[in-house]
């Protein structure tokens, strides 16, 4: 059996409420300070954004292939 430090369920809180802890105090220390471009919420908005735009890059290239596909099938 594994050892446990409190209780199996308070255990993996004490872990989360430690990381989440950790996360906090690494981005609001002024000594650690990032710039604000690198900070966790605009990276995301940037990934969402990066992938929203291939999402619909993808799907104007797959919506030319079906006109495309439709015309062939009008010739034969």
């Amino acid at each position: 059996m594994a050892p446990v430090l409190l209780s199996r369920t308070l255990d993996p809180l004490l872990g989360l409420f430690t990381g989440v802890l950790a996360y906090y105090l690494s981005e609001t220390n002024p000594r650690t300070a990032l710039e604000p471009e690198q900070r966790l919420v605009p990276l995301i908005q940037w990934k969402l954004d990066k992938s929203r735009r291939l999402r619909d890059e993808k799907d104007s290239q797959e919506a030319g292939s079906v006109e495309w596909k439709a015309l062939v099938k009008e010739d034969i």
